[in-house]
């Protein structure tokens, strides 16, 4: 188990780049499966979450290349084994082989998926989805063994516009007979960018982005190039950074346009920004104005931010609140955080936080991703040392996090 050591109250100033999407890259990667050739992909963040996709992907018997941030993936050899709960427990993603497997076999077996623990995530959507398609699914104990002889194209629409879903089901009817249309899809900007690596190698995709996309069914996917977009959270949680303790941090290669709600929300808080093309420059202001924050799907405010934006509530002159629409789970960093000092009252799905309040250091234990982060934010805002222990969630999402805060100003150490 790693633990994160800070000592807080630095003030954070230069300039941190954004990395590769995680959200992306754990699509991309079994998305990769599905070609008929050799795939190049750029910018390829480094996380355990990436390692855990390539230990599958070696056990598949596919050829991963990987050097700096770019990675080669080599398909042409790829075993159909079942893939055992020793390598899907380590991540929610590893349910992206059931699509591509499903789609280039039409055969796949695969234990449940693992992941954060921040609500019922079930893939009931999924598998749903796929039984449209024409596969029949069978349990046995914690593994799902789902068959189709042939996938045929169909509509289908999604009771919740789920991004797992509707990744899973683009990647089953890439190679279906005919025409798929996925209605209420979810529109994630991660969900462009694997559309877009699809169509690279010759998938027919369109709408993506939008809540109805098209697919039509191909029997050939070629080599291509792809690049994986930058990570909105990441680039969310060092604007958040910023707006703590920045004297004006520049957070650089990110895309405005995908952390707007943030930005948004803290403007009403009083916090300084310059918006550039591909950054963003960002200052603590004087005092901080509450807000009240309620989660929604993309483009409104993500749920992964929320965690991040509650250690900043706390400096806000007044009563903040957030109202978590998406996951009942996912208030476990605020427990935390009160023991640094916060003042937070939870009722049901809605949060309270009463400031302003400076915070303590103190021993925390991250809970999940974003609540490890959460928690990161909230270790530099206090005076003392906080240890963030279980930090081993923070490493599944965050490419080099301890140096790149260093190289801004922060005091952290992983142990």
């Amino acid at each position: 188990m790693h633990i994160v050591k800070i000592k807080g109250g630095k003030t954070l100033s230069g300039e941190i780049v954004v990395s590769g999407a995680k959200n992306s890259i754990v699509g991309l990667m079994p998305a990769a499966v599905l070609c008929d050739e050799d795939v190049n992909i750029y910018n390829v963040p480094h996380l355990s979450d990436v390692d855990n996709l390539i230990d599958i992907l070696e056990y598949l018997n596919v050829g991963v290349e990987s050097k700096e941030d770019y990675m080669k993936i080599i398909p042409t050899n790829l075993c159909n084994k079942p893939i055992h709960s020793e390598f899907s427990k380590k991540l929610r993603a590893s349910y992206y082989f059931m699509g591509a497997l499903l789609g280039k076999y039409g055969h796949v077996e695969i234990s449940f998926p693992g992941g954060c623990v921040i609500g019922a995530r079930p893939i009931d959507l999924h598998l749903k989805g796929f039984k449209a398609l024409g596969a029949t699914i069978t349990e046995n104990g914690d593994t799902m063994i789902i068959d189709a002889d042939e996938l045929i194209g169909t509509n289908i629409y999604l009771d919740f516009a789920s991004v797992g879903a509707t990744i899973n089901l683009m990647l089953a009817a890439v190679k279906a007979k005919g025409k798929t249309v996925i209605e209420n899809a979810a529109k994630e900007p991660e969900i462009v960018n694997i559309a877009t690596f699809l169509n690279s190698m010759g998938a027919n995709i369109s709408g993506a982005g939008t809540n109805k996309i098209k697919i039509e069914g191909v029997e050939y996917l070629s080599s291509c190039f792809h690049e994986v977009i930058p990570d909105r959270i990441e680039a969310g949680t060092f604007i958040i950074m910023g707006a703590a303790l920045g004297d004006h941090l520049k957070v650089s290669n990110l895309i405005p346009e995908h952390v707007y709600s943030l930005t948004e929300k803290l403007r009403e808080m009083g916090v300084p920004l310059e918006i550039g093309p591909d950054y963003v420059i960002v200052s603590k202001p004087e005092k901080y104005n509450p807000v009240d924050v309620q989660t929604l799907v993309y483009p409104g405010f993500v749920t992964d931010h929320q965690q991040l934006i509650a250690s900043l509530m706390v400096l806000a002159n007044g009563t903040s609140s957030i109202e978590e629409t998406i996951y009942e789970n996912r208030f476990q960093n605020l427990y935390e955080l009160s023991k640094m000092g916060a003042r937070i009252k939870v009722e049901g799905k809605k949060a309270y936080i009463y400031g302003p309040t400076k915070l303590t250091g103190t021993t925390v234990m991250a809970t999940d991703l974003r609540a490890g982060a959460g928690l990161v934010i909230a270790g530099l805002m206090a005076t003392g040392e906080t240890e963030i222990q279980n930090a081993d969630y923070i490493l599944r999402g965050y490419e080099n996090i301890v140096e790149k805060l260093s190289n801004i100003g922060a005091e952290l150490e992983l142990i």
